[in-house]
């Protein structure tokens, strides 16, 4: 129907995803979209372009930031609801595109709340995990950013989750040979080049940031 938000899901537990998808489903103004145990499959699905796709970070094809980021390529907007809430995890989906991030301990409220503002152009993040925001964005106010566009900030990101250069390919619908040279431009403009040392740097400039111990 005209004027609904279509809303996708993407959640490998079944029970989890039916849920999910009967809350969206059942929701004034929205319409539910495809629904998926897996990227792979939600993409072979089809779903326009422009709507909200929920989606959980532990997927068996794609995960974490690499998810993330093939979704939001494809044209979606991502809200992240996951068993995983560590500051790692919040701060590499954010990065990574994701326009919000829940627990799945949240309410159904909670998820058509988030999903509502993310389609209004509007980010949302649970209040239990808006500190991890906050003190990012402290950090990185505080020194100097470089100059790097998005798409290699994209590569970066993806560098500092372990991803190798096919990996970083597939994620990102593009050649091995232009994610080399995203890495060599990279290299170029900070003088890292080695793999290690740009994981630092993605640390430091807030791209991604170290596991939770």
């Amino acid at each position: 129907m005209s004027g609904e938000i279509t809303v996708g899901v993407i959640e490998d537990h079944p029970l989890y995803r039916a849920a999910v998808a009967n809350v969206l489903a059942e929701a004034d103004g929205i319409e539910l979209g495809a629904v998926a145990g897996s990227v792979g499959r939600f993409l072979a699905l089809g779903q326009p372009p422009g709507g909200v796709v929920v989606l959980d970070l532990k997927l068996p094809d794609l995960a974490d930031a690499a998810a993330v980021l093939r979704v939001t390529a494809m044209g979606h907007r991502v809200l992240v609801v996951s068993a995983h809430a560590g500051r790692a995890e919040v701060l590499g989906a954010i990065s990574a595109g994701a326009r919000g991030y829940l627990s799945k301990d949240a309410e159904a409220e909670d998820i058509l709340h988030a999903v509502r503002e993310i389609a209004a152009g509007r980010s949302y993040v649970s209040p239990t995990l808006a500190s991890f925001v906050l003190d990012d964005e402290r950090a990185r106010h505080a020194g100097p950013r470089l100059e790097l566009s998005d798409r290699e900030r994209e590569v970066l990101a993806l560098v500092a989750a372990g991803e190798r250069d096919q990996d970083i390919a597939e994620a990102m619908s593009i050649s091995v040979r232009t994610v080399r040279s995203y890495l060599d431009r990279i290299r170029d403009k900070t003088g890292r080049r080695r793999r290690p040392e740009l994981t630092r740097l993605a640390i430091e400039q807030g791209i991604a940031l170290p596991g939770d111990s």
